[in-house]
């Protein structure tokens, strides 16, 4: 089926400028590494594009009007159907200090200011020169371009369009749930920290809404799974062990003493008691003593 404007492909491509043969981009990782273009945090394979809505130039796109699938074509673009000729206004010289803040720039070096990309032409006594024209303007390119698949199914369309705002995680990481005009997409946990997300999350969502007419509501559901195994908060009942059999026991029997015979009453001990006066006593001595005088 030949391609038309609207489908979603996956396009591979090899990107060089007619000038100096130089290659400058690639969907291909051999061709990268032998190009001296191979970095290590990016993914290389068939880029998903929407044809007509302007992720590669317009010459291209609209060369791929009608090509057939897996076939390789070569397109040759003019700067003004590729990145348009160069804009000496947008040349500036910008005072160093604005870098203070950053590693002083070099000549050739791709940055960020003022929210623009730009290209760093010359560094000088103080100051800056910054191209704010696109790297590739006024080159007449070549691209060697195939188109490997038209995309049919919407769960592969979503994924997609999710994959050009967050090209850090692995597009098929990401879940599904669709109810009529309601989405609800799944966050993997590997991008819940990634820096600027939020904002990635409401471009995804503009995307879809503009790709997807039908979808009234999206929503991104995030997940955190417990990762240390769960505390009891009470000890967990110990099954009641079997009683053990009682031991048994040997009674030592003590053996019983000799009956004594019954003890005698003790015998009372007489008190000494003063001796009363016998017959005899002074008086009648006295009157044996006169009687033996007479």
């Amino acid at each position: 089926m030949p391609v038309k404007p609207g489908d979603f492909l996956l396009v591979n491509f090899t990107l060089k400028v007619k000038e100096s043969g130089e290659t400058v981009d690639t969907t291909y990782d051999a061709v990268a590494k032998d190009a001296r273009l191979h970095r290590e945090d990016s993914t290389y394979g068939p880029r998903f594009i929407i044809l007509g809505e302007g992720w590669l130039p317009k010459g291209l796109e609209d060369s791929l009007v009608g090509v057939d699938i897996g076939k390789q074509t070569t397109v040759e673009l003019p700067p003004e159907k590729g990145y348009g000729a160069r804009d000496p206004s947008k040349m500036k010289l910008v005072p160093l200090r604005r870098f203070r803040d950053k590693e002083t720039p070099l000549p050739g070096e791709r940055i960020e200011l003022d929210g623009r990309p730009a290209v760093v032409r010359a560094v000088g006594a103080g100051r800056v020169q910054v191209d704010y024209n696109h790297p590739l303007a006024g080159r007449t390119l070549i691209y060697d371009v195939s188109v490997e698949k038209v995309l049919e199914d919407e769960n592969e369309k979503i994924l997609n369009v999710i994959s050009v705002r967050i090209p850090e995680v692995d597009k098929t990481k990401f879940g599904l749930e669709k109810n009529k005009a309601e989405l609800t997409i799944d966050v993997p946990e590997e991008a819940f920290y990634l820096s600027g997300l939020q904002v990635a999350k409401k471009a995804v969502t503009s995307d879809l809404q503009k790709y997807f007419p039908d979808l009234d509501t999206i929503s991104f559901r995030e997940v955190f799974k417990r990762t240390t195994p769960k505390t009891e908060t009470e000890p967990p009942t110990e099954t009641p062990r079997p009683a053990k059999p009682a031991e048994k026991t040997e009674e030592k029997q003590i053996p019983a003493e000799p009956e004594k015979p019954p003890s005698k009453p003790a015998r009372r001990r007489r008190t000494p008691t003063a001796k009363r006066p016998t017959s005899k006593g002074p008086e009648k001595r006295a009157m044996m003593g006169s009687e033996s005088q007479r």
